[in-house]
């Protein structure tokens, strides 16, 4: 689940970013209307959280040229000065949700987990794996309807390796995931990562198979 978050005050950015993330969602973050547009243009997201007040292209205008794309991802629109007006031109350009200035970090939470359910439909965000569930929206995997307890970043990789089960995924692919975290992430890393996801949901016909050299695989389930 990938969200891109469009505000130029720093300050409530990383705010967001550390909220969101540590809630299980890559996150990336852009500071103008003008690289809002292009990463738009260039990447797949799953929620837009947008600031009106861009420097360099507003953000009405962001709105209007993805709606013009085509693109159905979901917007919540922040915004300082909340009229009516506003409300009603967001919403027919397109936005889904709207919130005020200055607002809880639970409540934004909230939203963007209700537009990401609605945006994905509730059937497709979740993905079964044999006796694994993981729910793309709530960020929680389960075995036999038993809670697995994950990190944020075991869940990241889980939902790549379920997302591609049976094919191939890469060490560069997992570290390229990880690393929209923010943070640097080395190859070895990721065998430790690997190592402990196998620990917690290997049961039964789950199982990860080491690619050597080139990666891992999650084992398709036959039947």
């Amino acid at each position: 689940m990938r969200i891109l978050i469009a505000e130029d005050d720093q300050v409530l950015a990383d705010g967001l970013l550390r909220a969101l993330r540590a809630s299980g969602y890559a996150v990336d973050q852009v500071g103008s209307g003008s690289e809002a547009d292009a990463a738009l243009a260039s990447h797949e997201f799953d929620c837009l959280i947008l600031d009106l007040g861009l420097p360099k292209m507003h953000g009405f205008d962001v709105l209007r040229k993805l709606r013009a794309r085509g693109s159905a991802v979901p917007v919540l629109i922040l915004t300082a000065a909340d009229s009516v007006e506003q409300r009603v031109k967001g919403l027919d350009l397109g936005a889904d949700d709207y919130m005020a200035k200055p607002f809880s970090l639970q409540e934004l939470e909230a939203r963007v987990r209700a537009l990401t359910r609605r945006g994905l439909g509730t059937a497709s965000s979740v993905i079964k794996h044999g006796p694994l569930t993981f729910d793309a929206t709530g960020r929680v995997a389960y075995i036999s309807d038993q809670m697995i307890e994950l990190s944020a970043r075991e869940l990241s990789l889980l939902e790549v390796l379920l997302q591609r089960a049976g094919r191939l995924v890469s060490k560069d692919q997992l570290v390229e995931r990880l690393c929209e975290w923010g943070e640097e992430v080395s190859n070895n890393a990721i065998e430790v990562y690997i190592h402990r996801l196998r620990k917690k949901i290997e049961q039964g016909p789950i199982r990860i198979a080491t690619v050597r050299g080139l990666g891992y695989c999650l084992e398709k389930i036959q039947g």
